[in-house]
């Protein structure tokens, strides 16, 4: 009996569903156009962080658009997972792309005609944050719906990977178009980077079999979300200390600028050195979790990951002011840490939660950390105001550790596990696939 559902897995999409015909060349596309999106964004992203550096100064200006960008998606995740069950996944996101789009257009129209302000960039802010709260639950429940469950973790290393590469690149792009045309150029690159987006998402073709006949309201369905998330404590257990363990990492991630000029005495270049090493350091990390592509021990890597980074953010406010390149290196292997919690939670959430309430689980995690985020880093900053930058780095260190001690107590996560080691060895002994279910 088990050996005739395993091999109906092999042939299957994770959510249990027959492989579409030509998948990979589906999620290529779908990637694709996410990747321009990305890469723009992140562009359109830092130039008006950089606009609002120079004209303001202000860490408090700063720390406004980080929130705008991150609050409203905390905020509607859990709408946007209830939706994303409810409704067409790829309508979803063909909306919100295209929406973003028309933002991005008409905020350009704004700065060419009234000239750049930080309206402008707060605006863009709050509209990213909007439109992902809806698009982010929708984008992660449709990608069981095209890939096997043994190539999840690949898909899901994908997000990290672009994210880094655009992290690389995207910063010197908008910089160069800021410093050459002016905000509006970076904004309208946002414009063309979304709508690309919209573009390979409607070009794509995406089964629809999920939770659309349901007729619950949203708070009831919100409700559901969480009695599937809290009927299986391991997960539950896993999702908070992940909130937890990005909720300390928020403050570490925008201090960064402050340590390299306020402790090591650094300018505008070592800053976005540093901004060039994080990036390499996940572009790292991803390569190295899809190569090694882990089946079997999902949670030991989330827990290694925290053993990393909070190590190397303690050993990070202690190195001395002369020691620059010490505390770039500290950082390079820090971030490729950093690059190793969010596939395999992503990975274990697809694979333990039915897909009928799978959008509403991701909208609950993206919830999570998306209010942990800002959370975070305003109480890091107050923390940081009263003890230091150097020594927050070490606090916030310890404390990140001591969740991956935690994590590795709980005896519900280690169960996890041992599922994930369960159906990967059967998974792998059976060479023959078979008929899935048909309904597509």
């Amino acid at each position: 009996m088990n050996e005739e559902v395993s091999t109906n897995e092999l042939n299957c999409t994770a959510d249990g569903h027959e492989l579409p015909s030509g998948w990979l060349g589906r999620v290529t596309l779908i990637w694709g156009g996410y990747a321009i999106s990305m890469f723009a964004g992140n562009a359109a992203s830092y130039s008006g962080i950089w606009y609002a550096t120079e004209t303001t100064g202000s860490p408090l200006s700063l720390a406004f658009l980080y929130v705008l960008a991150f609050l409203p998606m905390g905020l509607l995740s859990p709408f946007g997972g209830v939706l994303a069950d409810k409704l067409n996944r790829k309508a979803i996101i063909i909306a919100c792309d295209s929406l973003m789009a028309l933002c991005s257009l008409g905020l350009t129209v704004w700065i060419s005609f009234a000239g750049p302000s930080f309206a402008a960039v707060a605006v863009y802010c709050a509209a990213f944050g909007f439109m992902s709260g809806f698009r982010t639950p929708a984008f992660n429940a449709t990608m069981p719906l095209l890939v096997p469950a043994r190539h999840l973790m690949c898909i899901n290393s994908m997000d990290t990977l672009l994210g880094s590469i655009s992290m690389i690149a995207g910063p010197a792009l908008g910089i160069l178009l800021y410093a050459s045309f002016g905000l509006q150029a970076t904004v309208f690159l946002g414009c063309i980077g979304a709508a690309c987006a919209a573009l390979t998402m409607l070009l794509a073709k995406i089964p629809r079999d999920h939770g659309a006949q349901e007729g619950a309201g949203a708070w009831a369905s919100l409700k559901e979300g969480a009695s599937a998330l809290a009927g299986q404590r391991g997960l539950l257990v896993l999702v908070i200390g992940v909130s937890l363990g990005m909720m300390a990492y928020a403050p570490i991630d925008s201090l960064l600028p402050l340590m390299v000029h306020s402790h090591f005495g650094g300018d505008g270049f070592a800053a976005s050195l540093l901004a060039a090493v994080m990036g390499a350091g996940l572009l790292v990390g991803a390569l190295i979790l899809m190569a090694v592509n882990p089946q079997r021990k999902l949670t030991r890597v989330i827990v290694v990951a925290a053993f990393v980074v909070g190590g190397g953010a303690t050993i990070s406010g202690l190195i001395p002011k002369d020691g620059f390149w010490a505390f770039v290196a500290c950082i390079g292997v820090l971030a490729i840490a950093c690059a190793w919690f969010n596939a395999p939670v992503m990975t274990l959430l697809q694979k333990n939660v039915p897909d009928e309430k799978l959008g509403r689980v991701m909208g609950l995690f993206s919830a999570m950390t998306g209010l942990a985020i800002p959370a975070g880093t305003a109480l890091g900053g107050v923390i940081a105001e009263i003890t230091g930058t150097p020594l927050f780095f070490c606090i916030d260190g310890v404390f990140i550790v001591l969740l991956g001690v935690t994590l590795v107590c709980s005896k519900n996560v280690s169960k996890l596990d041992a599922k994930s080691a369960e159906q990967s060895t059967v998974e792998q002994a059976i060479a023959e696939p078979a008929a899935c279910d048909p309904a597509v």
